[in-house]
């Protein structure tokens, strides 16, 4: 691995991001669409480009408990155990703060957060954003879900803002991330495994 070309490329996307850009990224699951999460002009592009109903929202990358807990109105009272306990990369629903641009939420307020842990790339991203990474299946609404860059359309390729150039020809498929409810209790009600 090269760490300078990581690193440039972090900062490439970074750049794209404090512009209010879309990019299209490897994450820590599939390929995606990502955005600052806390600009609304940036999500309200990439729901434009997506072609994905206002009222389906999108998830958010954070870096780390103190990100997570800036984006949740309430944060699961046992996160780091959750976390520990993981197998898989976990997106957590929770009420989500006044922090968020207003039109990533879900009709009922919530949102959607994962705390990258092992990809280095978007660890790297988020660390020097400061701010959440919106996090889309990088295709059009309704269509299959790419798992590696050669799966992405050539359409959303050539309509965002930057194109990452990490990881493009990485052939592991990855599955989308498990997605749990955090219930008022505290216990989790699965919504996608």
């Amino acid at each position: 691995m090269n760490s300078k070309f990581l690193r440039s490329e972090a900062d490439a996307a970074v750049d794209a991001l404090l512009l209010q850009q879309v990019i299209l990224y490897p994450t820590d699951t599939v390929w995606g669409l990502g955005c600052d999460a806390e600009s609304p002009r940036a999500v309200e592009e990439l729901y434009r480009l997506k072609n994905r109903p206002a009222e389906k929202s999108c998830l958010v990358l954070v870096a780390d408990t103190a990100m997570f807990a800036r984006y949740a109105a309430v944060v699961p009272p046992h996160l780091a155990a959750l976390l520990a306990a993981q197998e898989q990369p976990t997106t957590y629903v929770v009420p989500g703060s006044r922090h968020l641009a207003p039109n990533l939420l879900a009709p009922d307020g919530t949102i959607g957060l994962r705390i990258v842990l092992h990809d280095e790339f978007c660890r790297l991203v988020l660390r020097r954003l400061g701010h959440g990474l919106v996090s889309t299946s990088a295709n059009l609404s309704g269509e299959p879900t790419p798992a590696l860059y050669a799966d992405v359309a050539p359409a959303i390729i050539r309509q965002v803002d930057y194109v990452v150039n990490w990881r493009q020809d990485d052939a592991t498929r990855a599955a989308p991330s498990r997605v749990v409810r955090v219930l008022a209790d505290g216990t989790l009600e699965v919504l996608r495994s």
